[in-house]
């Protein structure tokens, strides 16, 4: 079996929450995986690992600097061994974009890097406006009320599809 490092960007904890579902997937089915922060990655020696997951938030219409940084960092180790990106965004709650090659997220991570991944996948995220500093709740309700999602300012919804997440977890062990 593989050993398998899942690194992550996470503002509010949900990227966090899908890796150790991924996890747990990964593990059922035989494999060692850790799951670390992109930026507690320092001790993290990279080459000791099969394959290699990105789980990346958006934030405000972006992906977090240091995971495009990371990618172009470390892109000859990435091609090396199997590897996968995955994306968590509100945007996917939305039927026609929801898979990799219509998510506007997935497809411009991939214009700003030349990686290739074997596995892709995005997953929609979570609203929870109690949780939010009262900025971030302001814009992301403008966003929402914008894009036509909910904008109940005590509103905690969860868009993310848990079969897809195993389904995806699967397609990795197996990568």
């Amino acid at each position: 079996m593989s050993s398998i490092l899942i690194l992550y960007s996470s503002t509010d904890g949900h990227t966090l929450t899908i890796c150790r579902r991924l996890q747990k997937v990964m593990e059922q089915e035989g494999h060692q995986v850790s799951v670390v922060a992109i930026a507690d990655r320092g001790g993290v020696e990279l080459r000791t690992f099969d394959k290699i997951v990105i789980g990346a938030r958006i934030r405000y219409g972006r992906h977090e600097r240091s995971v495009l940084e990371f990618v172009a960092a470390n892109q000859a180790l990435l091609e090396s061994r199997p590897s996968a990106f995955f994306s968590v965004n509100i945007v996917a709650r939305k039927p026609e974009k929801n898979r990799p090659e219509t998510n506007p997220y997935v497809r411009r991570f991939l214009t700003q890097t030349s990686w290739r991944p074997q596995c892709l996948e995005v997953f929609a995220g979570k609203l929870n406006y109690p949780k939010y500093r009262f900025i971030d709740r302001a814009m992301i309700r403008l966003i929402m009320r914008m894009t036509g999602g909910p904008t109940d300012p005590k509103a905690v919804v969860e868009f993310t599809d848990w079969q897809q997440v195993d389904k995806f977890g699967r397609e990795l062990s197996a990568m």
